[in-house]
């Protein structure tokens, strides 16, 4: 196993860390056929911090926010006047009233994450971790222990709400994160708010491992709780002789279509839960039927148009977001990229006619199949604020792009992830497209 993170024992990944858990992670990391891991990790959680995420899951009421559209909740103009007066970004602002205030993007945070710190936070165990950009441009998020173990409190919330649960508790692993990729970060890990139970994260590729049946042997000796992902990690999974029987499947990556719900709930009898998440905000709304509900609620959504505006209900526009549970990362009015229409059932707000992330697969030269996260991954490094990828029927490739600096380096990424030979045509994002498509395929899988 390679040390991915310098400078840090287990102990200071694990502050609380027990002997059954130290047992599990070392059956874990040590397993004969686990994959070939490439990051140490840990939740960093004390104790303190550990009380607070208890009580904070404590806390969270019935499945409803507590605002409608329209109507944002009582919190909203304080958490507004104080982002106003501790952050830099929304300083700029002025002292406007919430409904007033300009809106941030994606880009900003890409550009300088730094000025969404407050002030007055301390740096105290401060993270960062990379994010491959489904819907834009790769970038790095500061963070806090603390808010991955609240993604695991409303994963939770999540599950309970679909007739399932996450246990966790010693000798148990509770979760793994499966994906598909051609290249992505492995680890084993305990979750101390899950009472050291193990989770992992793995490959399912088949180059990532010592022997490609080590995936199921794996597997299937780990015997998870609760597999999560994304659907192209799930289909993939599908396809293997696992006997795995999980209480759940998440997807918070990427939509999951219908027909992929119904092969996963009949491959693994269990149900799949669809959150809507972003890696800024965390889970944000859960699919119910034709509309995704509000989980959190400590979020405000808002539906703007191009301008700032806000949709009529049932008018589709960009979400937009206000609050969330980061301390180095306040939201106040963040376009997400993503779109939606918003409406009110049963005296909460739900997101309907919603265009999420779905996965899509291309195929490189060599007839193998890879997906639009690897896509994102090789353009990390090539400064563009919005790309637009194409397959066509023939295989070659369109690629539209806004903030392109470089033709070469957006040839070279592409060229080295798809294969020498690959036809590529590059043009410019037009100035009047607001929204566009970031990967599709003419491309049928398989073929």
């Amino acid at each position: 196993m390679r040390e991915a993170v310098e400078g840090l024992s287990d102990r200071e990944r694990f502050p609380l860390l027990d002997e059954d858990g130290a047992r599990m992670l070392s059956r874990l990391r040590q397993h004969p056929n686990a994959p070939r891991w490439n990051l140490a990790t840990g939740d960093r959680l004390d104790a303190a911090m550990l009380e607070r995420v208890r009580q904070w899951e404590a806390a969270l009421g019935a499945p409803s926010p507590g605002w409608t559209p329209g109507r944002p909740p009582d919190w909203v103009d304080g958490f507004a006047a104080g982002c106003a007066a501790d952050v830099p970004i929304y300083r700029r602002g002025g002292t406007a009233a919430f409904a007033s205030r300009p809106t941030v993007t994606r880009a900003d945070l890409a550009r300088e994450p730094w000025s969404f710190v407050p002030d007055s936070q301390p740096l105290d165990n401060l993270m960062t971790f990379y994010t491959s950009g489904t819907t834009g441009k790769p970038m790095y998020v500061i963070t806090h222990p603390e808010v991955p173990a609240k993604k695991l409190a409303l994963y939770r919330r999540a599950l309970r709400a679909c007739g399932a649960d996450l246990v966790g508790g010693p000798g148990r692993v509770a979760i793994a994160f499966v994906c598909s990729q051609a290249k992505t970060l492995t680890y084993a890990t305990v979750s101390s708010l899950l009472n050291q139970a193990g989770a992992v994260k793995v490959n399912l590729h088949p180059s990532q491992w010592n022997d490609p049946g080590d995936r199921v042997r794996f597997l299937d000796e780990c015997d998870p709780e609760v597999l999560t992902g994304d659907p192209i990690g799930f289909a993939d999974l599908a396809d293997l002789p696992v006997t795995i029987r999980p209480r759940a499947l998440v997807s918070s990556a990427m939509t999951v279509t219908p027909g992929l719900r119904a092969r996963l709930e009949s491959r693994f009898g269990c149900p799949v839960v669809d959150i809507y998440s972003t890696c800024e905000s965390g889970p944000i709304a859960m699919a119910r039927g034709d509309a995704y509900e509000v989980l959190p609620d400590d979020l405000y959504v808002e539906i703007l148009d191009e301008r700032g505006a806000h949709c009529p209900p049932g008018v589709a526009g960009e979400i937009t977001l206000t609050g969330g549970r980061n301390p180095f990362l306040p939201l106040l009015r963040y376009r997400t990229g993503d779109y939606a229409a918003i409406e009110t059932r049963n005296g909460a707000p739900v997101l309907t006619q919603f265009d999420g992330r779905a996965p899509v697969r291309f195929r490189t030269m060599d007839g193998q199949w890879i997906n639009n996260i690897d896509v994102a991954a090789a353009l990390r490094t090539v400064p563009l604020t919005q790309i637009s990828l194409l397959q066509r029927a023939d295989g070659s490739l369109l690629l539209k792009a806004r903030g392109c600096e470089s033709e070469s380096g957006l040839r070279a990424a592409i060229g080295t992830l798809f294969g020498e030979g690959q036809s590529l045509a590059i043009e410019p994002m037009p100035d009047d497209v607001w929204k566009a498509v970031p990967y599709a395929s003419e491309l049928e899988y398989g073929s």
